[in-house]
């Protein structure tokens, strides 16, 4: 007689619906259109419930991911949230622009078939599905938020992902909470980054509207180390001090015709289309955008591509992405790349600028590429791109972005010579609980670790949350 226990037959991993290509390249409504409740459940369904669960050693912000998929699966999609948000601050963000690939879904037992459990998209599902009852629940999952007591507070200067984590932290324990943000709205990244086709802006005025109503006291057109002073918050009486502003300043390409009219970085091209609204200008925003026919992107990562399908729904003819190296390389999200590739991005691989062209009036027409091939592999580990002797080309262009990543911006810095900083110019702070070289002034996000994820941000903006409220007692 067999005892052997037939095995449990693991259902297909379920394709998220999108907008159909043709039809969201020439809009920027979001493209993925959610889960139903029905597809949420069967996709949680395929959990297996480890015993020793990968997914959870990938999350940065530690989201008890097999219990509120449990809970998915059963339909109890209210208590999903609230396990998610017992560790998660920004469930709505991260489920959508969070590399879930590479974290939690690339610790799933489920991965080596290619089929690990969507959670990203799950819990997109959960916090979208979810309508709080009270801003204290939207923000922490309880039906209750401490009060504001003993005269506590602290300030956040920026208002980027690890900045709302740190405030959503606090204030859920009752200390009284003021951020500090450059610009005219809040969210950091969030809002002058991401663009709304994979980012709605109601989202993230939902998580931070709930904040507000928690007690979170947000100051736009404030610039820290010009309108405001980490020394002199510590003078006026803030228990603690977090810096999360982030790695804004764009890296160039320092190739001749780089000044030409028509070459932007990705930081203001998009910062004019989603934090200005370019794309409804005129008749519902008052900042235009340059406009181009035939466009080029630079770059190979998530800022990259976002560009890339920016440039195309702002109505170019064509959009080229070049790359030095090949696909395989290109560090974006494999899905942002696909999505760009079936909206009519086209891809340039295995070259690199020498040039930038004009004409008579300083305008930019066209760029010189030169061949590239891979060599032996450098310090990274990627093999390393080479010339191709003698072959260089011409590519039509009348608008060139340059998505080549960020460093620190030195306004803040410069400002605070008793901060610490590297050999690449950013803050320094402790691993565990983000203090930097001034006692009770903690720092997190690009502004630490360099350009990286939104859910790495929140990690940092928690640790230090967590560290602060130990010592005051919350």
């Amino acid at each position: 007689m067999d005892n052997t226990k037939p095995r449990k037959t693991i259902a297909p991993r379920l394709d998220m619906p999108c907008q159909p290509a043709d039809v969201r390249r020439r809009n920027f409504r979001e493209v993925a259109l959610g889960y139903t409740p029905e597809m949420a459940m069967q996709e949680a369904s395929r959990c297996l419930q480890c015993k020793k669960p990968g997914c959870m050693k990938g999350c940065p912000v530690e989201v008890p991911i097999p219990a509120f998929i449990a809970e998915v699966a059963r339909g109890n999609f209210d208590a999903a949230y609230r396990i998610i948000k017992t560790t998660n601050s920004l469930p709505a963000v991260c489920g959508r622009v969070c590399p879930q690939e590479h974290q939690c879904e690339g610790g799933c037992i489920l991965k080596a078939k290619g089929q690990p459990i969507a959670i990203g998209r799950l819990e997109r599902f959960v916090a979208d599905h979810y309508i709080a009852t009270t801003a204290c629940e939207q923000l922490t999952g309880a039906s209750h938020c401490a009060m504001p007591a003993g005269g506590r507070k602290i300030a956040c200067i920026g208002s980027g992902p690890s900045s709302l984590t740190c405030a959503g932290y606090c204030a859920a324990r009752g200390i009284r909470v003021d951020v500090f943000e450059a610009l005219h709205e809040p969210g950091g990244v969030l809002v002058y980054g991401i663009p709304a086709f994979r980012l709605p802006k109601d989202v993230v005025r939902k998580e931070v509207d709930s904040m507000r109503q928690s007690g979170v006291t947000f100051h736009t057109n404030w610039v820290g180390g010009r309108t405001v002073q980490v020394e002199q918050l510590l003078r006026d009486g803030y228990d603690a001090v977090f810096i999360g502003v982030g790695a804004g300043l764009p890296v160039f390409l320092g190739v001749p015709g780089e000044n030409l009219i028509g070459v932007f970085s990705a930081n203001e091209y998009l910062t004019r289309v989603n934090l200005g609204r370019a794309y409804d200008f005129p008749d519902g925003a008052d900042t235009p955008v340059y406009p181009g026919r035939h466009v080029t992107v630079f770059g190979a990562g998530n800022v990259a591509m976002d560009a890339a399908r920016t440039a195309m729904r702002m109505g170019a003819e064509s959009v080229h992405v070049v790359y030095r190296r090949t696909r395989a390389e290109m560090p974006a999200r494999r899905e942002e790349v696909e999505h760009a590739e079936e909206e009519g991005v086209q891809f340039e691989m295995l070259a690199s600028p020498t040039q930038f062209n004009g004409d008579e009036t300083m305008t930019l027409r066209s760029v010189s590429l030169q061949r590239m091939r891979l060599g032996e592999a450098d310090a990274s580990g990627r093999r390393r791109p080479e010339p191709v002797e003698g072959d260089i080309y011409e590519l039509e262009t009348d608008l060139a972005i340059v998505a080549l990543g960020t460093r620190s911006n030195p306004i803040l810095l410069d400002a605070t010579p008793a901060l610490a900083k590297n050999a690449r110019g950013y803050i320094v702070a402790d691993e565990e609980t983000g203090e930097t070289s001034i006692p009770n002034v903690f720092a997190g996000g690009d502004i630490v670790t360099g350009a990286a994820t939104v859910i790495l941000a929140m990690g940092a903006g928690r640790r230090a949350a967590r560290e602060i409220c130990r010592r005051l007692g919350a």
